[in-house]
């Protein structure tokens, strides 16, 4: 029996559903309009319709500072405005460098507002709490999102890199409810299979987006991944005629939370690739041998 979930998923009540690949623009710091319509257009074109961006993206890898991918997303947009209906536009806030994270409620308030007039767009599909505020009440949260949603400025609202306490204790106090939980999560980075976050996500049918599901680029190139890993990977890649990347994509839409991974590739020629993973037969064997590899013990 193949694990691997290639069907599409739900998001909430949004009425496009997200492909079991999804399109990450950490990276996306391209000032060329052009190259970056060309990224958004090979993804959509491939089914990697959910674009998950963040406002703080754009501070790193090259970019010019805060808000600067949303900024490259929203003339995309601007320039091609039938790209917004063949997607699920996501993006985060919380994080305001060199605040490290402030989930109040006047400031969440005012990031979405920002990221709406960064995206020129009306609405954002999909609002995510980029990381915890440990000093917001969760009830001040929840209220927050609630209300953005009432605004219309948001259509559903999720977490990201929430411990599973973390996630219940928000949970409790939302009225709309909490549609997607994004955790870091790879064959290299298995804690959410581990500290319940996963088995939460199916009990509240929440969709999890597994962020860096090739391990930063480290399962590509084997740095700083375990011998063993690799070595299964790649065992099950010459089964499969495949590659070690799409392997390990694999690895991730087979748990049966079905999530969504989200590569951050800016090569229009390797998200074509990764429709590889696809294609890929897991069994059960496989994703236990890939398990006892990475983490190095054998199961009990």
């Amino acid at each position: 029996m193949n694990l691997v979930s290639t069907q599409t998923r739900a998001i909430g009540s949004l009425e496009l559903r997200s492909g079991p690949l999804g399109f990450g623009c950490w990276r996306f710091t391209n000032t060329d309009v052009a190259t970056a319509t060309a990224l958004i257009e090979a993804a959509i074109d491939n089914g990697l319709t959910l674009i998950d961006t963040a406002d703080v993206y754009g501070f790193d890898w090259g970019g010019t500072g805060f808000g600067m991918s949303e900024t490259i997303l929203g003339e995309v947009l601007a320039a091609a405005p039938a790209l917004r209906t063949g997607m699920i536009l996501a993006t985060k806030g919380g994080i305001m460098p060199p605040l490290p994270y402030d989930s109040s409620a006047d400031y969440l308030a005012a990031a979405c507002d920002a990221s709406l007039s960064r995206l020129q767009t009306d609405v954002i599909d999909l609002y995510q709490i980029h990381r915890p505020d440990m000093f917001a009440h969760p009830a001040e949260v929840a209220g927050a999102l609630d209300a953005l949603v009432a605004a219309g400025k948001i259509r559903e609202y999720g977490i990201s890199n929430y411990t599973p306490d973390q996630y219940e204790a928000l949970a409790a106090y939302c009225q709309r409810g909490i549609v997607t939980t994004q955790p870091q999560y790879s064959a290299a980075h298995l804690e959410p299979l581990r500290n319940g976050l996963l088995d939460k996500s199916m009990r509240d049918r929440v969709l999890p987006l597994a962020w860096s599901p090739l391990a930063g680029g480290r399962i590509p190139t084997g740095v700083d991944i375990p011998e063993a890993l690799v070595a299964v990977l790649d065992e099950i890649a010459k089964r499969e005629r495949s590659t070690r990347s799409n392997v390990a994509l694999a690895f991730v839409l087979a748990h049966p939370s079905r999530p969504v991974a989200i590569i951050g590739t800016q090569n229009p020629s390797r998200i074509v690739e990764s429709l590889g993973a696809l294609d890929i037969t897991l069994t059960r064997d496989d994703v236990y041998d890939i398990i006892e590899a990475s983490e190095g013990v054998p199961l009990p």
